[in-house]
């Protein structure tokens, strides 16, 4: 789990072109929205996108994103439950 964490915050500042940032600077329990790492509605469809194409995941269900979302280690927990890649 502690590896699928560390590459998702890689895959993270990467397709959110988070220049100015390092993936020790995102903490696994961090909220991802809002007061946390302050992401947004767009960068939400881009983490969206960046399931599908990493690991093989289709969001059917809008409302589930907010909970998926929420942080690193609730992307992964949702990621090692339903990955197909």
């Amino acid at each position: 789990m502690k590896n699928l964490q560390a590459e998702l915050k890689e895959s993270i500042i990467e397709q959110l072109n988070l220049e100015d940032m390092e993936p020790g600077d995102i903490k696994n329990d961090e909220a991802l929205f809002g007061d946390g790492l302050g992401l947004d509605s767009i960068d939400a469809l881009e983490l969206i996108v960046l399931l599908e194409k990493d690991y093989g995941i289709k969001l059917t269900d809008p409302a589930q994103s907010r909970e998926i979302f929420k942080s690193v280690n609730s992307m992964a927990e949702f990621i090692e439950a339903n990955r197909t890649k």
